[in-house]
């Protein structure tokens, strides 16, 4: 392996230790909070950290800038709604059910856009959210529109509900840190950095962007499906532009391109925000302020900033 291939190696595994980390921290969280509504934020904060690294997968590993993340953790959410509501499927099919669906999904709507690239891309992703969550709005026969699906609850308590999140991202960081150790990881990279040279190299980019895609989508279609479990209540409204924007704002301020990065930013902008409520609208000011400031000085974000000093 070359030097550039070891020095990558030992990031990734400092990297990945760094967020194991994070969640231990997090796994002891419950025994100093008791409230059950912070309890609630951070079930949340985590939902996010999986749409987060969901997102970093396609954007900062892979160089796909995609708008529809939430799009496709509201159709996660509605795959395991619609199944009870319709079919009476338990959860245990429903889930399993939506995570197959977004991720097939997913992979469709990659051999559509992913040939194109840069604002083409991005406008295609947001056509198709925008569509997505318009159709379920209006389908009130089917979905109920804006009325949204009740869903029954996975966990009796939150305290449950918070540890299922966690063992889910987890697991979702584990997978990823192994994928990102193996071929398809290096093929990744190669496709972000120069895509042109990856293909004259004999890499199938079309192929690896594809799976990305749609390894992209089964994350937030699975962090979807357990959201809806747990508010017990999918609407269109998971699938606003805004929600896409908070994802985009905590891989930025975390970091992009890192594993550690989008837990970062999820736990700090979600938290935050929860803290800034009180105040109003001044809390997207706010935020919106800062992923400018961090796009335009720190680009490697607060991941970046710490490996840097270090």
């Amino acid at each position: 392996m070359s030097g550039a291939g070891n020095l990558w190696s030992r990031r990734l595994r400092t990297d990945f230790r760094v967020a194991l980390a994070m969640a231990a921290a997090l796994a002891v969280v419950p025994l100093f909070v008791s409230s059950p509504y912070w309890l609630g934020v951070l079930v949340v904060s985590i939902y996010f950290a999986l749409l987060a690294l969901g997102w970093n997968l396609l954007a900062g590993f892979t160089g796909q800038f995609s708008l529809a993340p939430a799009a496709f953790a509201m159709l996660g959410a509605y795959g395991t709604a619609l199944l009870d509501y319709h079919g009476k499927a338990p959860l245990w099919i429903g889930i399993p059910a939506a995570i197959a669906g977004t991720a097939l999904l997913g992979w469709l709507l990659g051999r559509i856009v992913l040939r194109l690239k840069g604002p083409y891309l991005a406008l295609t992703t947001l056509s198709f959210a925008e569509i997505a969550r318009v159709v379920i709005g209006n389908s009130h026969e089917f979905t109920r529109g804006d009325q949204g699906l009740n869903v029954p609850a996975l966990m009796q308590s939150r305290i449950g509900y918070y540890y299922l999140f966690l063992a889910t991202l987890v697991a979702v960081l584990c997978a990823l840190y192994a994928l990102m150790r193996g071929r398809a990881g290096r093929f990744w990279l190669a496709i972000r950095d120069d895509e042109t040279g990856a293909e004259s190299r004999g890499i199938d980019v079309v192929r690896y962007k594809t799976f990305a895609f749609a390894l992209s989508c089964a994350i937030c279609g699975l962090a979807g499906s357990l959201y809806g479990t747990f508010s017990q209540l999918v609407s269109p409204e998971l699938g606003l532009l805004l929600q896409t924007g908070l994802v985009i704002s905590m891989v930025v301020i975390g970091g992009m391109g890192t594993l550690t990065g989008p837990i970062v930013g999820a736990l700090l902008v979600y938290v935050s925000s929860e803290w800034l409520r009180e105040a109003g609208n001044i809390q997207l000011i706010v935020f919106s302020f800062i992923v400018i400031v961090f796009a335009r000085f720190f680009r490697t974000g607060l991941w970046g900033l710490a490996t840097r000093r270090r």
